[in-house]
């Protein structure tokens, strides 16, 4: 790209890099003002703070744990399947829940293994001990949903 023309694109390219930078830049800084704001947000403004950490705890989880993506594309088949299985609005309920339920204890366990993660990386008792702790939680909360699913499909297919 020699020449004036090559020289004019870089440039523009520049640019564009520049506002993208400066674009999350801003977003950052809305992100950490609203981390070191004060506790005490109240109405409306509480709310947008809290949806603001909830969906960036969402993405984390998205882009770290494959366990979480795992469970998404399951909870995706798995939550229009339960408006056919469940024939009134307790079994689809029950379907509905259950399927929520991993997603929550895997969120809660993704969250345990990184408050131990970020205390040390060496081998500890009670480290080991927690994470046990939380991958059992997400075992339990897996059979369960195993449990509700093949008895209402037992019943609705038998």
């Amino acid at each position: 790209m020699a020449g004036p023309r090559g020289r004019m694109k870089r440039q523009r390219e520049t640019r564009k890099r520049e506002r993208r930078t400066e674009r999350r830049a801003d977003a950052g800084q809305v992100y950490r003002e609203a981390r070191t704001a004060s506790p005490g947000h109240k109405g409306w403004r509480r709310v947008y703070y809290a949806t603001l950490f909830s969906t960036a705890g969402l993405r984390a989880a998205w882009a770290n744990e494959a366990a979480f993506r795992q469970e998404c594309v399951l909870a995706a088949v798995l939550l229009p399947a339960s408006f056919w299985l469940g024939e009134d609005a307790v079994e689809i309920s029950l379907l509905l829940g259950s399927c929520v339920l991993v997603l929550v204890v895997e969120l809660l366990n993704s969250a345990i293994e990184a408050m131990v993660d970020r205390v040390g990386t060496e081998h500890h008792l009670l480290s080991a001990r927690a994470k046990d702790l939380g991958s059992a939680a997400v075992f339990v909360s897996l059979a369960l949903i195993a449990i509700v699913w093949v008895l209402i499909g037992w019943q609705r297919l038998a």
